[in-house]
């Protein structure tokens, strides 16, 4: 029995239209600043030979523009907007407990600082937003299946092939 069979499907196809198509735009758009944010912060210290965190801001900021994107093209999957909510929490999570108990003087300090840790909280939101929206990933997968022209073989019906 298929998702539309079911009323799994229909249960979730014109949900919110309108508004996960805003929540998406805000998702990736806020995910893509927080990326471009820490890609300003670590290009000029990436020759600083003691520090890691150049490195890892740019590695970081990469993933987060693939998560944006994939936020953009890719179908509505629960794990993806977790992982992007997840990421940018990181950034930030992490902030605080480079800075320790000193964060908000530093944070009120650094301009480009009040823009990511902005962005990032912003985009969490849209991300957990998107969560709660989207299809459970079983439905998704159910209308790509179908989609694509029917179910796949279940392997009852398929020659033994030697």
């Amino acid at each position: 029995m298929s998702a539309t069979e079911r009323g799994s499907d229909r249960e979730y196809a014109g949900r919110d239209a309108s508004r996960k198509r805003l929540l998406r735009a805000v998702a990736a758009q806020t995910a893509a600043l927080s990326a471009a944010v820490h890609f300003l912060w670590a290009w000029p210290r990436l020759g600083e030979p003691a520090d890691a965190r150049p490195y890892v801001f740019l590695l970081g900021g990469v993933f987060t523009v693939a998560v944006a994107v994939a936020t953009l093209r890719a179908d509505e999957y629960r794990r993806l907007y977790a992982l992007g909510a997840g990421t940018l929490a990181a950034f930030l999570v992490g902030y605080a407990g480079w800075h320790g108990g000193g964060t908000a003087p530093a944070l009120a300090s650094d301009p480009l600082a009040i823009v990511g840790k902005g962005a990032e909280v912003v985009g969490i939101v849209a991300f957990l937003a998107l969560y709660r929206f989207a299809p459970p990933t079983g439905v998704v997968v159910e209308r790509r299946k179908e989609a694509a022209g029917g179910s796949e073989p279940t392997g009852e019906d398929e020659d033994v092939r030697e």
